[in-house]
């Protein structure tokens, strides 16, 4: 796993100011394509065996949250605390195993991020149902996790490896599978239409 970058601008957010002024329309291309009902990773599998009160339902419907400046300020200030504080190790070296999905304390990989940073903007008042962890493979061909935060003006990632939040769609990932919005332990495909150039097609995480 790569290591996190130092912190820099923190993305769109003059792109968001400007969208908040103009209107509420938004582009299909905003929000990811769900698909069929997919595979839950082993990783996500067994952090819900440890921990089921993370995993359950989470929505009778799915409901997008109104990004306020005030919701895009707390993104910002949750992705740079955990990006700052986590310090990167792979589940090999911390566990002695490849797969071990856990809330961080000092080290983490890209899940215990994901995982950290969900739980932070849950406690903040951000429903679980919009707090989804993606997997998504890298243009190398590695992959890799990253919390997707949906909301009422486009689907965006909080990423261990970018310092910026973006937009979904100006990511370079290959988006492959997420949570579902009704229930945290199922898992949905993600129908990635998109041009992504892919250097190689590893195995998924």
């Amino acid at each position: 796993m790569q290591k996190t970058k130092p912190a820099g601008l923190l993305s769109a957010g003059a792109l968001l100011l400007a969208a908040m002024s103009v209107g509420s329309a938004h582009a299909a291309s905003d929000f990811m394509a769900i698909g069929d009902r997919t595979s839950q990773p082993v990783g996500h599998y067994e952090f819900c065996q440890r921990k089921p009160d993370e995993c359950g339902p989470t929505a009778s419907e799915e409901k997008m949250v109104p990004l306020t400046r005030e919701l895009w300020a707390k993104m910002v200030e949750v992705n740079n605390a955990v990006n700052t504080t986590v310090i990167p190790r792979t589940d090999t070296e911390s566990w002695g195993i490849e797969e071990y999905w856990s809330f961080p304390d000092l080290y983490g990989d890209c899940e215990d991020f994901v995982l950290e940073k969900r739980r932070l903007l849950m406690a903040a008042g951000v429903p679980a149902s919009n707090l989804l962890i993606t997997v998504v493979r890298q243009p190398n061909g590695d992959g890799h996790a990253v919390l997707t935060v949906s909301t009422n003006m486009g689907d965006f990632i909080l990423d261990n490896l970018e310092p910026r939040i973006l937009a979904w769609s100006e990511t370079e990932y290959q988006y492959l599978k997420r949570q579902s919005a009704r229930h945290a332990g199922e898992w949905t495909a993600v129908n990635d239409g998109r041009a992504v150039a892919v250097a190689s097609v590893g195995s998924e995480r």
